[in-house]
C-alpha cells in the first residue's frame, strides 16, 4: 500500500500536475478526520492527526501525541487515499480547463450540439460543455443535435459543477473576430476596424481605416471577387454585411454609412451630434430602410443622431413652420436654402445668396430670391404678414409692380 500509494502520486504529478505535496496534506487531513470516529470518546474528542513519511509512504496516526494503533487503520487509508485522489483529479481537471479556456476569451470556438435546455443550446467542446444562450443567439437560427457551431467565447465562469464557458453569436464582436481571421491585413494591423453597428440575423455596418495608402481598407476586407466577405456572411447565415470607409471628416463619413443612399445635403449640428440630411424623394426609402433598419445602423455606427428627409418633406416643413408664423426649424432651413442655391446654380441663374429667411420665404412659390429680399427689408418677413396685406401696400415697395404684388398674395393664399 505505501509503495503503491508513492507510485500513484508521482504519476498524478507528472501526467496532471497537480502538486504532490498538496496530495499528500489532503490524504492526512482526510485520514485524520477518519481516524476520529475510531479513537475518540463520547467525553472528550480526542486530538488526533495523521502522518505520512514522504520518503516510505508509512502512514502514523497520532491521538493526543502518541502513535495509535487500530486494525482498521490500514482499511480505512486506503479507502480515504483512494476517495482523496479521484477528488484531486477532478479539481485539477476543472482547474485546467478553466484556466485554458480564460485564457481563451475572445476567441471562437467549434463545438456541437450536444441538448437543449429552455432555449438554451449547450455544446460539446471536447474537454468541456459549453453554453451558447438564448439571448446571444441570433434571430432565424435553427439548430438539431449534432449540428457543428462556431461561436466567440464571451466569458468563463467558476462554479461548484466546474467551469462554465459562455458563447455568443449575436455580439458584435463576433463579427470582428471573424474578420480578423479572414483578413490578413487586420491580422496584421495595417487595417483596422474603427466602428461595428449590427443588428443580429439581419444586417451589419462595419467601418474600416487604412494605416497604408496603397491598401485600400474596404478592397481588404471583400477579398477578390468578395471571396473574403462571402466566407463571412456564409458563417452568418446570410446575414447582410456592409463595409463602408471611415473617414474623420463626418459629412464624408455619414454619406458612406447611409449608402446606398446618396446624400444631396448635410447639416451638422455638433453641439448635439445631431445630423440632418436630405436625400432626393426616390432615395428617401433606400436611406430609411426596412423598419428603418439602415439610418439606425449608420446612427450608431457614426455615434451621432441622423435625422433623414426627402427633398419635398423638407421644403413643406420649412413652408409650414413659416406659415404659422413660427421660426423654422434651422436644419429644415439651411437644407431648403442649399437646395435652392443648387436648383438655380443648375438652372444657370445667378447663386442664391442672402439671409435664411430670404431663402425661407423662396419656398413660397411665386417669390424669388430678389422680391423676397425686398418684403424682409420692409419688415414683411413671414407668410403670416404678407397675407395680412393688400395689393396697394405692395406696390409701394420699389421693386414691385401690381401684377407681382397680386401673384405675391395668391401664392401665399394657395399655401
Amino acid at each position: 500500500m505505501n509503495e503503491e500509494l508513492l507510485t500513484i502520486l508521482d504519476q498524478m504529478e507528472r501526467e496532471k500536475g497537480i502538486d504532490k505535496e498538496l496530495l499528500f496534506k489532503a490524504i492526512e487531513s482526510a485520514l485524520a478526520s477518519a481516524a476520529k470516529k475510531i479513537v475518540g470518546n463520547k467525553e472528550k474528542e480526542a486530538e488526533v492527526t495523521a502522518v505520512i513519511d514522504r520518503s516510505t509512504g508509512q502512514i502514523t496516526i497520532m491521538s493526543e501525541g502518541k502513535p495509535v494503533k487500530s486494525a482498521e487503520f490500514g482499511r480505512i487509508a486506503a479507502q480515504t487515499a483512494k476517495q482523496v485522489i479521484i477528488q484531486k483529479i477532478r479539481e485539477a481537471e476543472r482547474d485546467i480547463v478553466l484556466e485554458d479556456y480564460t485564457k481563451r476569451i475572445g476567441t471562437i470556438v467549434n463545438g456541437s450540439v450536444h441538448r437543449f435546455e429552455k432555449g438554451d443550446i449547450v455544446l460539446d467542446l471536447g474537454k468541456t460543455e459549453a453554453i451558447l444562450p438564448r439571448s446571444q443567439q441570433c434571430q432565424g437560427e435553427r439548430y438539431r443535435q449534432g449540428d457543428r457551431i462556431r461561436a466567440y467565447i464571451l466569458e468563463v465562469n467558476k462554479t461548484s459543477h466546474g467551469p462554465q464557458v459562455v458563447l455568443t453569436r449575436s455580439d458584435v464582436a463576433f463579427v470582428k473576430k471573424l474578420f480578423e481571421i479572414e483578413v490578413p491585413e487586420i491580422m496584421d494591423g495595417i487595417v483596422e476596424i474603427r466602428s461595428i453597428a449590427r443588428e443580429p440575423g439581419e444586417r451589419t455596418k462595419l467601418a474600416v481605416w487604412s494605416k497604408d495608402e496603397k491598401v485600400d481598407a474596404v478592397g481588404a476586407c471583400v477579398g477578390m471577387r468578395g471571396s473574403r466577405v462571402k466566407d463571412i456572411v456564409s458563417e452568418l447565415k446570410g446575414e447582410r454585411v456592409d463595409i463602408v470607409r471611415w473617414s474623420d471628416d463626418i459629412k464624408e463619413y455619414v454619406k458612406a454609412a447611409l449608402s446606398p443612399a446618396e446624400p444631396l445635403e448635410t447639416t451638422i449640428d455638433k453641439t448635439n451630434k445631431r445630423i440632418a440630411v436630405t436625400v432626393a424623394d426616390d432615395q428617401l426609402s433606400i436611406g430609411i430602410g426596412k423598419h428603418g433598419q439602415n439610418v439606425r445602423l449608420a446612427s450608431r455606427l457614426i455615434g451621432w443622431e441622423i435625422d433623414i428627409r426627402g427633398k419635398e418633406e423638407k421644403a413643406k416643413k420649412t413652408a409650414e413652420a413659416l406659415l404659422a408664423g413660427k421660426p423654422a426649424d434651422k436644419e429644415a432651413v439651411a437644407g431648403t436654402e442649399a437646395v435652392e442655391a443648387k436648383t438655380k446654380k443648375n438652372k444657370g441663374g445667378e447663386k442664391a445668396k442672402g439671409s435664411g429667411e430670404a431663402f425661407g420665404l423662396t419656398a413660397i412659390k411665386g417669390i424669388g430670391p430678389k422680391i423676397a429680399k425686398i418684403l424682409i427689408a420692409a419688415g414683411y418677413d413671414t407668410p403670416e404678414k404678407i397675407k395680412a396685406l393688400a395689393v396697394e401696400d405692395l406696390i409701394k415697395l420699389e421693386g414691385i409692380g401690381e401684377k407681382t404684388a397680386d401673384k405675391i398674395l395668391k401664392a401665399v393664399k394657395n399655401i
